[in-house]
């Protein structure tokens, strides 16, 4: 016999029986015990199948919520970086800012621009702002982003560092595992430029990740750049 304490328990609140679904389960294995093996209950097979269905409705629920809820980060990230880049004042100040407050907030371990030119400048005022800033020959940045293969190039490209990269890193080439590829249109009649992102984790950009939100960025950093290059 069930215990009169817990029998009085049930009799006063049944709604815990059947909101626990281990419970109910239980029960009704029970119950399909007690009928024999010759007898097949429907009722049990739709609940087990409904029961499935809303596991994986619940499953997929959480995925969505936990892609929202990142999206909304990775946006908050670039907002907050779009508005470090656009506060300096000087050119100098925007390399700077680019390479430590903004490669700060995108959590990045490197930062380059690259700006093409017919020839390449000595002059000391590009020396004076560091790694940061390359200038190299016009094509640079198409067989940089391309590896020297004949395809169509995209806007934002995601990969793992290849073994050329030191051309772009310099020193730091031996630990950039991954990098993010922004090719830049200043304009008609400008040649193009290049903004790389470089991480240590191999796994920060990838060509499966989506580059809508680093597409935005690219965009609003080659409007920035035109008003420097006026």
């Amino acid at each position: 016999m069930i215990d009169q304490d817990l029998r009085d328990r049930i009799l006063a609140e049944p709604d815990v029986i059947l909101e626990d679904r281990d419970v109910m389960s239980a029960l009704i294995g029970a119950n399909e015990r007690r009928m024999g093996s010759n007898i097949v209950d429907l009722r049990g097979i739709a609940m087990e199948r409904l029961e499935s269905r809303l596991d994986r409705l619940e499953d997929t629920h959480r995925t969505v919520i936990a892609a929202a809820y990142e999206n909304l980060a990775g946006t908050n990230q670039i907002h907050r970086a779009i508005l470090q880049m656009l506060d300096p004042l000087s050119f100098e100040d925007f390399i700077k800012a680019i390479a430590t407050d903004v490669a700060a907030t995108l959590r990045v371990d490197c930062v380059r621009l690259v700006l093409e030119s017919v020839q390449e400048s000595e002059d000391p005022n590009v020396r004076k702002l560091g790694q940061t800033l390359i200038v190299a020959q016009p094509g640079f940045v198409t067989d940089y982003v391309s590896g020297g293969r004949n395809v169509p190039l995209r806007p934002v490209v995601l990969r793992q560092v290849l073994p050329d990269s030191d051309v772009l890193y310099g020193e730091r080439a031996g630990w950039v595992r991954s990098e993010a590829l922004m090719k830049l249109d200043f304009g008609t009649g400008r040649l193009p430029g290049l903004l790389a992102l470089g991480a240590e984790d191999p796994h920060q950009f990838r060509p499966t990740h989506g580059t809508d939100l680093l597409a935005f960025f690219a965009g609003v950093f080659e409007r920035t750049m035109r008003r420097w290059l006026g």
